[in-house]
């Protein structure tokens, strides 16, 4: 038999004795109601010894009214396990709609199956891969872009292609942009341009005093912010976030203005921090001005680009879904879904076919007259399978999680982030560089990486000890392309909240609501454990990675005046590869 396992599956009866048996493919539409009535049909009058069908043992317990796996947290360390559910997400949200709109249950077709073999007497196999399994190969076949494409395909589901597109254009824009005015064009000697005419010592201090306070404010409310799902009042779920972001920086600012005021000037809030701050917020106000203009018209063309892309959507209405059957159509389709992802049109549909033709031949050879029930994308290759069992892949070769790719743009860039850093310290070690003025600097590192982590994980709704875990790691995880902060803060988060897969179904109900507005959707999408998760393990990871770019461009500068200005830290860099390159030499 099949991968029933501890499945409670009917048997099938005894098979004759030294006979072959033999395997009829049916191949179905997974939302088609012509295609649960043929199955009924074809069972009934062919009478099969077995009855196959495209199920492994988790789906099958959910269809027959089991409990759904919950996610264990030793798989959620394993890297790609929440990418795999966006996956596994996009795969059931596509099903889902095709069910909706032509009003029948996904997977009605094996439920039929199984209902029809019941009635006969006859066994079930259950002859599909572990959808864990699939998926988790899926996904790591998946190229960047694509996996882009696929997670951007769900935003789709929630809002409209231009909002996308204006969202994106103007929060890289102003990020960019900011940057750009801030820090990058006082290289070229353009910073004393983007200060409008404010150069006083006095006005400096006091826009400083303004930013440091609004920064710090805002992450303090953040800090103590329970989440974005829950409300702390009965007026929406968004209003206890505003009220606590609102008065955390209203404080921040009038407690930074009362320093400069009382010119009562401490440890990092001194006098220069607060007028270097302000030059910053100068330069990089119009820095944002100027990248939100420039971010809103590329957006605009992006949004343009995406209802474009995304405008045969709607019209699925159009194909007759009796004809999704037919092997043209079929064909056509897999060939598009090939176009797309080959690598990924390998795991999701010639691995399986492999997979399924394997047990089918093995039911063959046992002596058993099989009916397969099978999606009709399917159906020919499994039979080209059958045709030649020779040629069959093994299981084993098949069966197992695919290996990740050794190197990924990510983790060559993770590479050099760690490179660079390490390089950072030990140059300034070799030059000599007090102690004390080291220990500064790693502090600095830790909090500033830990801070970011813990209060963007507390945004998503994080318990305390989860943000907690993630903060702590994010100093250690930010250098190291192997890990991330937000797998721990996950790890942990999972003790508080289990999550499993019947989630996926709730968000598709959410998603697929297109009279929802996206406010209420998200705020909805929240309160689902799986997506909860799946931000919290983000946004720590995105914490962490702000952190990790603004610590050289922000934390470095403002400690650097403890051994004489930003030039006097470069000097001692250059001093301590001259160092280093001596060393070398003596040891030749």
């Amino acid at each position: 038999m099949s991968d029933a396992g501890d499945a409670d599956v009917p048997d099938p009866p005894e098979p004759p004795v030294d006979e072959q048996g033999s395997v009829h493919v049916l191949g179905t539409a997974h939302v088609s109601q012509a295609s649960v009535d043929e199955v009924h049909e074809t069972i009934d009058r062919e009478q099969p010894d077995v009855v196959a069908v495209e199920l492994d043992e988790n789906r099958y317990r959910q269809m027959q009214g089991g409990a759904p796996d919950d996610i264990e947290a030793k798989d959620l360390l394993s890297g790609n396990t929440v990418f795999q559910f966006l996956a596994y997400w996009m795969l059931s949200y596509v099903q889902s709609r095709l069910g909706e709109r032509f009003d029948i249950e996904p997977g009605a077709d094996m439920r039929a199956a199984i209902e029809a073999a019941e009635r006969n007497g006859s066994g079930v196999a259950l002859v599909d891969r572990d959808i864990q399994i699939t998926i988790q190969r899926f996904w790591s076949r998946l190229s960047f872009t694509e996996k882009l494409k696929m997670v951007g395909g769900l935003a789709l589901g929630v809002t409209d292609p231009r909002t996308i597109g204006l969202t994106l254009g103007a929060v890289a824009g102003m990020f960019l942009g900011f940057t750009v005015a801030a820090f990058i064009a006082p290289l070229f000697g353009l910073g004393d341009l983007l200060l409008l005419g404010v150069t006083g010592s006095s006005a400096l201090q006091y826009a400083g005093a303004v930013t440091v306070g609004a920064i710090a404010g805002a992450i303090i409310g953040l800090i103590f912010l329970p989440s974005l799902g829950s409300a702390g009042d009965s007026s929406g779920p968004l209003s206890g976030f505003s009220i606590r972001l609102l008065s955390g920086v209203v404080i921040g600012i009038a407690a930074c203005l009362a320093l400069v005021a009382t010119e009562t000037f401490v440890g990092p809030f001194s006098a220069g921090g607060f007028e270097s701050a302000g030059t910053y917020a100068i330069r990089g106000s119009v820095g944002v001005v100027a990248g939100l203009g420039i971010g809103v018209l590329v957006g605009a063309l992006l949004g343009l680009f995406l209802t474009t892309a995304s405008g045969d959507v709607e019209d699925i209405d159009e194909v007759d879904i009796e004809e999704m059957t037919d092997g043209d159509v079929v064909a056509a389709m897999m060939e598009e879904f090939r176009q797309f992802s080959p690598r990924g049109a390998n795991a999701l549909i010639d691995e399986r076919d492999a997979y399924i033709a394997n047990h089918l031949h093995q039911l063959r050879m046992q002596g058993y007259d099989v009916l397969a029930v099978v999606g009709a994308g399917h159906k020919a290759g499994i039979e080209r399978h059958l045709e030649n069992p020779a040629e069959i892949p093994s299981l084993e070769s098949i069966s197992g999680t695919a290996s990740k790719r050794r190197f990924s743009p990510v983790k060559i860039v993770g590479y050099l982030v760690m490179i660079a850093f390490l390089g950072f310290f030990f140059l300034l070690i070799m030059a000599g560089v007090q102690d004390t003025f080291l220990l500064q600097l790693f502090g600095a590192w830790f909090l500033f990486n830990g801070i970011f982590a813990f209060t963007l994980a507390r945004l998503a709704g994080a318990h305390w000890t989860s943000a907690g875990v993630g903060g702590s790691v994010a100093w250690l995880t930010s250098i190291n392309p192997l890990l991330a902060p937000g797998w721990f803060a996950g790890y942990v988060e999972l003790k508080h909240r289990p999550v499993n897969v019947r989630d996926i179904q709730q968000l598709n109900e959410i998603v697929g609501d297109t009279e929802r507005p996206v406010d209420e959707a998200f705020s909805e999408m929240f309160d689902v454990p799986l997506f909860r998760l799946i931000m919290i393990v983000a946004l720590t990871n995105i914490g962490s990675m702000i952190a990790t770019f603004l610590f050289f461009i922000v934390v470095v500068p403002w400690l650097a005046p403890e051994i004489g200005g930003v030039d006097a830290l470069f000097n001692e860099l250059w001093r301590g590869a001259e160092n280093t390159l001596d060393l070398l030499r003596g040891l030749v």
